[in-house]
């Protein structure tokens, strides 16, 4: 489907209804369903929220602006239910842990292959190869609270191994801060990338920070409360690329230009027919909602929307397994650490961050006690013999005692 971000028109904003009975759409199957398919609502769900996180922050910041603001919100409040309520009620809030971590590997992958500008190449990198050990984490978290292999969840198209190790990922805030591109200078895709990684980080951090009181296990909730301020980390980090010179209208632009090209993706990929239909609806009203916004923009700044956006959609994001490169990744960058808005060795690390670290970790890391000694087995305890077992050719018997 050719997408020219210039002249598409999509769903006039009048026609963009809905009933309460369509925002609660049949789900997808937690096991059945693609993984790639939970990958996509994850991450759509984060793109919607901060659709309407920064259609908030915009309004108390332009009172011209707010009545429009007003009417595109809740239009993505609508979208952001229908998308949010693809979950399934039998996916556990763990389950679901493990298919954010998934989101961050796999479509940060992707985007950091995609990107032009090299530095921004390796933030990207960076940040994958920490959520890729929060993936490690929690799969051993799963193991323990719920019995229950990580893998049913992400399929195979991830591996669950240790990254970058969550312990050392605690940084002083000066060393979250990254060199941003030049909004004059930097391709559209740069852009979007920006936006479509902060958003996701975003969404998980604020899941985690829903999710993680609910837990009774203790471990439990002190390994969620340090992954959210790993993501709140990711969050600074990720939005600290983006020029912060654009103007209000610009960064709503480029906000809606980030939707269209998300749902296009995901038309270009789903493989379940009835979320299919949803990506195609939402694609359509996001080019709606683009084509507004682009009149105002053209109307208040007097600018062509043509200096912000290019006529022609970026390829979209790859939703494949991206394990061979993030391997080599992980082989070949894993000791960096973070130095102001640089990547260096870990013997050149600031000392502020060696210092949080340090205080943070004082009284014992979450991170690295839930996985102590734990590693991933197929089918998790199920598969693995117990005490007084033996095995004969794949066969376990197991003592009377």
């Amino acid at each position: 489907m050719a997408i020219n971000l210039l002249r598409d028109k999509g769903v006039p904003l009048e026609e963009q209804k809905f009933t309460w009975k369509e925002l609660v759409q049949p789900t997808y199957s937690k096991l059945d369903d693609d993984a790639f398919t939970r990958v996509r609502v994850i991450l759509m769900n984060g793109i919607e929220a901060e659709a309407l996180r920064f259609g908030h922050a915009c309004a108390r910041m332009n009172a011209d602006l707010q009545l429009a603001l007003a009417r595109v919100r809740r239009i993505e409040q609508h979208q952001q239910t229908m998308v949010n309520w693809l979950h399934p009620a039998d996916q556990s809030p763990l389950e679901t842990t493990i298919g954010f971590e998934q989101v961050a590997i796999e479509v940060t992958a992707a985007v950091a292959q995609k990107e032009p500008d090299p530095y921004l190449a390796q933030v990207y990198r960076f940040g994958l190869l920490e959520d890729f050990d929060h993936l490690y984490r929690y799969s051993a978290l799963m193991d323990r609270v719920e019995g229950k292999d990580a893998n049913a969840i992400i399929q195979s198209y991830s591996d669950i191994v240790p990254g970058r190790a969550t312990i050392v990922e605690h940084r002083a805030p000066e060393d979250d801060l990254r060199t941003p591109y030049n909004k004059k200078s930097a391709e559209l895709i740069t852009k979007l990338h920006a936006l479509t990684i902060m958003a996701g980080e975003h969404m998980t951090h604020d899941y985690y920070m829903t999710v993680g009181p609910t837990f009774a296990d203790p471990l439990a909730r002190q390994l969620y409360a340090e992954i959210a301020s790993i993501e709140e980390q990711h969050v600074t980090q990720y939005e600290s690329i983006s020029d912060a010179s654009e103007t209000w209208l610009e960064k709503w632009l480029l906000h809606e230009a980030t939707e269209v090209y998300n749902y296009h993706s995901c038309v270009e990929s789903e493989g379940n027919p009835r979320v299919r239909a949803i990506w195609e609806r939402f694609l359509e009203y996001e080019l709606g909602q683009l084509r507004f916004v682009a009149d105002l923009f053209e109307k208040i700044e007097r600018r062509d929307a043509a200096e912000v956006l290019s006529s022609s959609l970026p390829a979209p994001i790859e939703y494949i397994s991206h394990r061979e490169f993030v391997q080599r990744t992980l082989e070949a960058e894993v000791q960096l650490r973070a130095r102001g808005h640089e990547f260096v060795a870990p013997e050149l690390e600031s000392e502020a961050s060696i210092a949080q670290r340090l205080q943070l970790n004082s009284e014992g890391s979450p991170s690295e006690t839930v996985a102590a000694g734990y590693v991933w087995h197929p089918g998790t305890e199920l598969a693995r013999a117990a005490p007084g077992s033996v095995t004969f050719g794949g066969v376990t018997a197991y003592s009377a005692e």
